[in-house]
């Protein structure tokens, strides 16, 4: 089921990405050099959707880093949590060897009814 909506979302995302590439083949200049006029010092060209294309991934990309950076003080927090558990089930372990319950007897004294 999860695969059939997976297809139903990613088709036409598919389909319109390639139209897009199809359209936008015309060659565009990339300048990285907004003070000349002429002839740009670093300039390349590239097709539209390159560019395009480019630019998305570049956003991904940032905000993936700005995603996993913001989550730091959540990754620390577990952290901490998983040796506070681990040294917590250490001493309960430990503390079940060392005084081991005699047979028949609880570790508690049975409840007091308070009808």
């Amino acid at each position: 089921m999860i695969r059939f909506l997976k297809g139903l979302i990613l088709l036409p995302i598919a389909i319109v990405v390639v139209l897009l590439a199809v359209a936008n083949r015309q060659p565009v200049m990339l300048s990285f050099d907004p003070f000349s006029d002429g002839t740009p010092a670093f300039s390349m060209p590239m097709p539209l959707y390159a560019l395009i294309f480019a630019a998305v991934a570049l956003g991904i990309v940032v905000g993936g880093i700005g995603s996993w950076l913001g989550q730091g003080d959540t990754r620390r927090d577990r952290r901490a949590k998983g040796r506070e558990l681990a040294r917590l089930r250490h001493e309960a372990e430990r503390l079940r060897q060392a005084a081991p319950a005699a047979p028949g007897r609880t570790a508690l004294p049975a409840p007091v009814s308070r009808a």
